[in-house]
Formats: structure tokens, sequence, C-alpha cells
């Protein structure tokens, strides 16, 4: 077990991650996902949890706290008339869909290669928030049919193979097809929900040998920093709605994009073992 100094600091530091990610949740409608499982990657690292599962344990944990940030995400933007009920529905089967396939894979697949497919990943969505431009359009209206079919797996899918909600692929991909971007991060928090529940019941299941996770671990979930996570978050979300509603917040998203390919960059060098 480690020192309790330890302990403390690490406790201080996951009430101080849970209250960055609750504001970039309900602000953005991306990042906490992002931020919290980098931030329980490094802390479960300097606490000696280095293995082959720990990945699996940060992409579980920040999952099981994104089922509370986005239920309250979502909820606090439905107040406010924000958030498209219709698309929420016909996309809920195939994303919940994808996130249950997602934790098969997650499961089987090293650390290590979870950290390259976060790190590519992250830095797909990091250089889309800098570079992107609001008049892009892939169409009109949110696809149906066949391409909500496919679409739809996929968003879920890859979200759990990074530990996130939805938001970070489900913003643009509203933003892309003619949705209001308050309407879309309203939104993109109800796919959190969608892809949080079902993969964190998957992730329950997951065996992680004793000596390879830290005290107090469901399955794959770590129960102590998954409540201080969540004691901040069930502050600090709301506050982020908020602040989203009464200000442009693309000046911070392109400073937290700068951040995240960053973050990237330096996962992907850590998976190619530099």
């Amino acid at each position: 077990m480690p020192d309790t100094l330890t302990l403390l600091a690490m406790l201080v530091l996951l009430l101080a991650i849970g209250a960055i990610a609750g504001v970039l949740a309900g602000l953005l409608g991306v990042g906490g996902g992002i931020v919290l499982v980098t931030a329980f990657f490094y802390a479960f690292h300097s606490l000696g949890y280095d293995s082959a599962y720990l990945m699996q344990i940060c992409l579980a944990t920040s999952l099981a706290t994104i089922i509370v940030t986005s239920t309250r995400s979502v909820l606090s933007h439905a107040k406010k008339d924000a958030v498209d009920w219709q698309v929420l529905k016909g996309w809920a089967p195939g994303i919940a869909a994808g996130a249950v396939i997602g934790v098969l894979v997650a499961a089987s697949l090293r650390s290590v290669v979870l950290q390259g497919i976060f790190g590519g990943l992250a830095m797909a969505v990091g250089l889309y928030m800098a570079l992107g431009r609001s008049d892009w359009r892939l169409g009109d209206t949110m696809p149906k049919g066949l391409k909500r079919a496919v679409l739809s797996p996929v968003v879920g899918f890859l979200s759990v193979l990074m530990g996130i909600g939805g938001g970070s692929f489900g913003v643009p991909l509203m933003t892309l097809h003619g949705a209001p971007i308050h309407r879309a991060v309203a939104t993109a928090s109800g796919f959190g929900v969608l892809i949080a529940v079902p993969s964190v019941l998957g992730f329950f299941f997951v065996q992680i040998p004793d000596g390879a996770r830290p005290p107090f671990t469901l399955g794959a979930v770590n129960i102590p920093a998954f409540l201080v996570v969540i004691a901040m978050t069930l502050i600090t979300t709301p506050l982020g709605v908020r602040m989203a509603h009464a200000m442009d917040p693309k000046p911070l998203k392109r400073v937290f994009a700068v951040f995240l390919i960053l973050v990237a960059g330096n996962m992907l060098r850590k998976a190619a073992g530099f």
C-alpha cells in the first residue's frame, strides 16, 4: 500500500482534477473524460500500479464518473430546453451497442496498445478543435437510416476506447450536420450516458489481477477515485453549463486543444517506449 502522504497528495490531485473535468464537461461538451483518463494514468502510475491493465482501469473509472457527470449535465441543459431528444432517441441503440463492443475490445488489449489508441484519437480531436471551422458542413440534418446505423456504433465504440463521453465525437458530428453549438453540446452530453452505463456494467466483469489494481477496485473500476472525482464534478458541471450559455467558449476551446495535442503526443511517446 502507498504511504499516507502519497495518498493524501493523490486525494488533493483528484479533487482538483474532478473540479476541472466537471467544468469542461459542462462548458465544452468534451474534455472531462480525456482529462480524467490522463490524470488517472499518471496518478495510478505514480502509486506503483503500472501494469498491462493500467489503461483498462483508467478507462473504466473515467467512464464510471461520466455516468454521473453526463446525467447532471444533460439535465442541466434540459432545463434550458437545449437538448434534442429526438436525436438522442434515434442514436441511442447504436451508441449503446458500440459501447459494449468497445468494452470487449478494450478488455482484450494490453495497456500500451490502449495508450496508443488513446493518444491517436486524442490527437485527432485536438487538431479538430484547434483547426475546425464553424462553417464546415457534411449535411444540413443529422444522419438517419443506414448512415446513422453505421455512425452511431462508431461513436460509442471509439468513446469507450478513450474512456470518454460522447462529446468529443458527438459535438463535431452534430455541428458538421448543421446543429447550433449550444444544442450540440447539450445533446452530446446525453451521448455520455448512453456510452457510460453499458460500458461500466461490462467493465465490472473484467478481471484484473490483485497486484495490478489499486485498492478497492471492483472489476476495472477504482471506487475511491470515482467517488472523489464525482464529489467535485457534481459541484462544477452546472457551473460549466452556465458558462456555456453565457459566453463564447471558442477561445478557451483553442487553448484546450493545444493542451490536448500535447497530452496526446506524450501518450503516444510513452506507447512507443520513448
